[in-house]
């Protein structure tokens, strides 16, 4: 029986999976046929492997294709130019040598192990390499996977010079029809430390490369014939496109973070007293219970983000403007922290601004910023305090929590100044909301909304939804722009109540909450 993999690449007769056959196709025309040299570079865990492995096998009958994996070689490989050779030449051998006989004669093979036999500098191992070339009666194709980890070193930065002066000559040379390197790194432009008492320098070896343009995330189209090889199986009764959809709104289709959310229903919710079969687990609310799994279980993908976030720190804080404080940040790719996000998949472009590239992050983010400030916040510790006066009967009672919350934020800083609510006022709340609803529900910003003047957070209890506006308040008519919009959400979400959380600078406001009925729904308004 197939499954959901998340470990290492995936394999279409072992795994459910997204068919990448048009996405292959593509590759397959705008780029090896062209004879173009490119980059695949992504996040992490953003299917490259997968994909590098899968055009390998597509494109064996019109080309012959040599791939390997730089993360076969070791430090050692580096330190030199013969070394780094030697270990090649290795790479090279073992991807020649696992042409079976239908793909590539065995005569031929013969020849060509030959010609890697001995020892030799880099001008040689790419001068056995234009041989290698001519003899083959199929155009070759070179794929290397992991570039990136060799992205700090000399001999690497002459390989890839080596590479581009054959790309330029192959006119008059046999040379590689086209190169495929993967990696997050983007290596058109390299920072090198070439030795330990000099600056970094940018290096520009590979500006040869084609841009590599293709979407490597998954659309909710995609996603939904996934399911449906799945439900073909299983018959869990779930509705595919609903589901597909709701996957996409939580992950944007970022590949690792799609499949460890269906892993997580098909292997371990069904061992949940809370899910009486798969029909129940395969729902929205399932989807619920499987993100705040994931999101407990910490994957590598979050430890990766965590430890670049100490390394850019300026990267860290562009984020937590974006998600504190609603800062819209013009788009620029050009901006060395937006190309950082972009490059390791966490920031994408949403309407000209920056965004965190999906929901996901966005929550977990969230939740570590909140974790590091919380053993110093007293919000938080007033929320934690009174955390059992929130919950009745498995129930969360939102009108209390924003009623609590007035009257803690009133006492602590209702003497600051506008500039510091403004900046500060929706992390307080946040981190007040946390311990309440800290280990069985959980929250996320809607991105949509989320900007300087409004942020609505919704929060999911136990299978029960609210819908929470915070704003700065800016007037009467911007007050009633926001009613509308938070019961036009109301609808989406299927609420009869709303909660708005104001915060609000005008000296003759009034302090509390009220209730108003507009049309069919109840809005809760607390003003602070």
């Amino acid at each position: 029986m197939k499954y959901f993999n998340t470990e290492g690449q995936c394999s279409p007769g072992i795994h459910y999976m997204v068919n990448l056959d048009q996405r292959l196709k593509v590759i397959k025309e705008r780029y090896i046929e062209r004879g173009c040299y490119f980059i695949i570079s992504r996040g992490r865990q953003y299917g490259k492997t997968t994909t590098l492995l899968l055009l390998a096998d597509y494109l064996k009958t019109d080309y012959l294709v040599l791939p390997f994996d730089f993360q076969e070689l070791t430090a050692s490989v580096f330190q030199d130019e013969f070394s780094f050779v030697r270990g090649i030449v290795r790479c090279f051998k073992g991807a020649l040598e696992d042409h079976g006989q239908d793909s590539l004669d065995a005569k031929l093979k013969k020849e060509f192990l030959q010609i890697l036999d001995g020892q030799y500098d880099m001008a040689e191992m790419f001068d056995r390499f234009s041989r290698i070339c001519g003899m083959s009666r199929r155009p070759v194709v070179l794929m290397i996977d992991e570039v990136d980890s060799a992205s700090n070193n000399q001999v690497f930065l002459d390989f890839l010079a080596l590479l581009r002066r054959y790309y330029l000559n192959r006119a008059k040379k046999p040379a590689f029809h086209s190169v495929v390197l993967a990696g997050v790194y983007d290596i058109k432009n390299l920072k090198l430390k070439i030795r330990p008492a000099e600056e970094q320098r940018y290096n520009s070896p590979w500006n040869i490369a084609a841009k590599f343009t293709i979407d490597m995330g998954f659309s909710a189209e995609q996603i939904a014939g996934m399911l449906q090889e799945y439900e073909s199986d299983h018959q869990t009764g779930m509705s595919v496109a609903d589901i597909a959809a709701e996957l996409y709104r939580y992950t944007s289709g970022y590949p690792y973070l799609v499949s460890a959310i269906c892993k997580i229903m098909d292997e371990e919710l069904p061992e949940r007293q809370r899910f009486s079969g798969r029909k129940s687990i395969w729902t929205k609310e399932g989807i619920v219970e499987a993100v705040k799994a994931m999101l407990k279980s910490k994957p590598p993908l979050f430890d990766s983000m965590t430890k670049q976030f100490d390394v850019y720190p300026n990267l860290r804080n562009m984020i937590e403007q974006i998600l504190y404080q609603g800062r819209k940040i013009s788009f620029s790719p050009a901006e060395k922290s937006i190309d950082l996000g972009l490059m390791f998949g966490f920031l994408k472009e949403e309407k000209g601004y920056v965004a965190v590239a999906n929901r996901i992050f966005e929550m977990y983010l969230l939740d570590l910023f909140i974790a590091e400030e919380a053993v110093a916040s007293d919000m938080f510790f007033y929320g934690q305090g009174s955390k059992n006066q929130f919950i009745v009967g498995n129930r969360l009672d939102m009108e209390l929590v924003l009623a609590r919350f007035v009257e803690h934020f009133t006492d602590i800083y209702g003497d600051n100044d506008e500039k510091f609510i403004e900046k500060y006022g929706r992390k307080f709340f946040l981190l007040y909301l946390k311990p309440i609803i800290n280990g069985t529900g959980n929250y996320y910003i809607e991105a949509q909304t989320l900007d300087a003047r409004q942020t609505d957070v919704i929060v999911d209890y136990l299978g029960e939804q609210f819908v929470v506006e915070l704003k700065i308040w800016h007037g009467n008519e911007y007050n009633e722009r926001g009613e509308k919009q938070l019961l036009a959400y109301l609808d989406y979400f299927h609420q009869e109540t709303g909660y708005m959380l104001s915060f609000n600078f005008n000296k003759k406001k009034t302090v509390g909450i009220k209730k108003l009925r507009i049309e069919d729904k109840v809005l809760i308004e607390a003003v602070v």
